[in-house]
Parts: structure tokens; C-alpha cells; sequence
């Protein structure tokens, strides 16, 4: 995705302008929106963009999952994401790097309605303490940090099954022979062998993600009106930053998550891996330092447009739910007033 900063820069001068002159009667409303928005716009809104995020570009997840093996099958060595993805279809099937979705788009529904809202609460909450209402960077961590919490109880078994399917080879052949193979021979436990070490992940990254968004949304749209562009700017960025940095715990998330055979065994490591510290220690003794950066740059790639879509399917939903519950809210209190006909 490209974003033209000249384009940005010129709407977000404009928008200066117009807000000295006065702002339009839509733009006002969306000023009050986070203080009046009810907890359902908050978990429509987010489950919303929570699919879609995932969805879009699902099929660059699959090839960072692949890329983050730590011995992969020759037939599975990739030098890009372009290149994986070609001949993942080539040889693989059209589909293929779609395998694994539908038990994401089953999870990231619930996962990001529980997610928006606890951030948006906590955030407000927090905020009014710290700055009398006004933004607050220690809130908008500690905010995305516990929503993050209640998120990844809700992802992680998700995330299990999709990254096992998404493997080449697996020996999975749907969602269902997954979810029950994997109880019956690793017990139900295995759902949530990675859920310290996905916490450990995304709490930093959430907490930067948050931090990082809610800081270019401070410079470049500091009324806090409905600009889709600075969303999508803001979001980007904010994913890019985030994806980047924790890179090297999302390669033991992905081995915790696969149990990869290969890999396991080339450590003399017999059963199943448990354990973050564990995890790193393997992690580094198959592959050394560089070995926490493989797939970086998909993990990268994947992350930049999916939260720019996230955060802007997000903010435009809050918006357009929000602009319509007065009339709702009116049309109630009229058919209660008047009684039934």
C-alpha cells in the first residue's frame, strides 16, 4: 500500500483551515463521539474491523508463518513475499494461501468486539484521571495492554489452528480434523501453550501500536474529527513500528503455536515445547540472533495495510453507527411517549 504524504499533508491543511473557520455539523458530531458512543458501537465497530483486518490480507500471513520456520522443508524456502505466494499457488493450489481462514475470521470477530471497547472504556477512564480528559499516552498503553489481555483469550486457540493449517504439509485436512486431533493428542492445554508468550508479544506490541497511533493522530488531526486518511496514515504507521519491533516473539509464538517436527527434533527436544524461556533458548540454538528475525519483512508487510484497514473501518463505523443512534435514541423515546396504536 503507498500513501501519498503530499495528498495527506494538503487534505489535513485544508481540514486546519476549515476547522478555523468553523467545522461542518458532521465533523462536530464526531467530536463528541468517544465521550457519548455506546459499549455496542464500540464491539460492532471493532469486530467489524477486526475481520477485515484479518481477512485482506490473510493469504501475506500465511507466507510470514511459513517464512518464520526454523527448518523448513526444502520445497518451502522462500526469498520473498511475492515469490511465496506465486509458487504457493503454482504448486499448492489458488486457494491454498487462504487455508486456515475461517477459523480466523470465527475468532477475530469476538476477539476485536472485546478488544475496541475495553480500550476505548479504559482509555476514557484513564485519561480523565491523568489529563482531565485530554489524550494520555500512559493511558492509551495501559488501555491497549489490557485489552490485549481479554483479546488473545479469545485469538489464541484461533491462532493455534490457523498456523498449523497455514504450514506446509500439514497433515490437516480441515478445521474440524485440526481442532480434534489436536485435543486428543496434546489435550486441551495446547490451545493455550503460546498464550504467555502472545501476551509477552502483544502487550509491547499493543501498548506501541496505541501509543504510536493516538501520537500521529495528536499531530496530524489534533481536533480528533472523522478523517479517513489520517486513520489509514496513522495506522500504517503505527503497525509498521509495532510489527517490527516484536518480531522475535512472534517466531517463538509461531514455534510454540506449530510444535514444528523438523525443527524440534533438530534440537534433541522430544514431546512437546513448552515455555517462553525454553522457546528462546531454541530458538537461538537452531538459528542464532538472526533466526528472531525471520520473516520480519512479511510480518512487516502484512501488518502496515491490515491496521490501516483496521483503524479505519474502525473509526469510519464508530462514525457512521454514532451519527444514526440520536435518531434511534428519538424514535425510542417517541414510541414510548405515544404508547402502542
Amino acid at each position: 500500500m503507498e500513501l501519498r504524504t503530499d495528498t495527506v499533508l494538503a487534505s489535513l491543511e485544508m481540514s486546519e483551515l476549515k476547522s478555523d473557520d468553523g467545522s461542518s455539523e458532521g465533523d462536530a458530531d464526531y467530536e463528541s463521539l468517544p465521550a457519548h458512543a455506546s459499549l455496542s458501537t464500540h464491539m460492532t465497530a471493532g469486530a467489524v474491523a477486526g475481520v477485515l483486518e484479518h481477512t485482506v490480507m490473510f493469504p501475506v500471513d500465511s507466507v510470514k508463518t511459513r517464512m518464520q520456520s526454523l527448518q523448513p522443508d526444502p520445497k518451502a524456502q522462500y526469498s520473498s513475499v511475492y515469490g511465496a505466494l506465486k509458487r504457493i499457488v503454482q504448486t499448492e493450489g489458488f486457494f491454498r494461501p487462504l487455508r486456515g481462514l475461517n477459523i480466523t475470521v470465527l475468532g477475530a470477530g469476538p476477539a476485536h468486539a472485546l478488544y475496541f471497547a475495553c480500550y476505548e472504556r479504559i482509555k476514557r477512564s484513564l485519561s480523565d484521571v491523568i489529563q482531565n480528559g485530554g489524550n494520555s499516552h500512559i493511558a492509551n498503553g495501559i488501555a491497549g495492554s489490557v485489552a490485549t489481555v481479554l483479546h488473545d483469550a479469545v485469538m489464541n486457540p484461533a491462532e493455534v489452528v490457523k498456523q498449523r493449517m497455514q504450514m506446509y504439509n500439514s497433515p490437516y485436512r480441515s478445521l474440524y480434523d485440526c481442532v480434534v486431533t489436536v485435543s486428543r493428542k496434546e489435550g486441551l492445554a495446547a490451545f493455550y501453550r503460546s498464550y504467555s508468550t502472545q501476551l509477552t508479544m502483544n502487550i509491547p506490541f499493543q501498548a506501541m501500536h496505541f501509543i504510536t497511533y493516538e501520537f500521529m493522530q495528536e499531530r496530524f488531526n489534533p481536533q480528533r474529527q472523522y478523517r479517513p486518511e489520517t486513520h489509514i496514515l496513522s495506522g500504517a504507521a503505527a503497525g509498521a513500528v509495532s510489527a517490527a519491533v516484536t518480531t522475535p516473539l512472534d517466531v517463538c509464538k509461531t514455534l510454540l503455536n506449530t510444535q514444528e517436527n523438523v525443527a524440534l527434533s533438530s534440537a534433541h527436544i522430544s514431546g512437546h515445547l513448552t515455555g517462553m524461556v525454553n522457546t528462546f533458548r531454541t530458538v537461538y540454538r537452531l538459528g542464532g540472533v538472526p533466526a528472531f528475525f525471520k520473516g520480519v519483512r512479511a510480518r512487516v508487510i502484512y501488518q502496515m495495510p491490515s491496521t490501516a484497514i483496521a483503524w479505519s473501518v474502525y473509526e469510519f463505523f464508530k462514525y457512521f453507527l454514532t451519527r444514526h443512534e440520536p435518531n434511534i435514541q428519538e424514535l425510542g423515546r417517541a414510541s414510548v411517549k405515544t404508547g402502542p396504536t
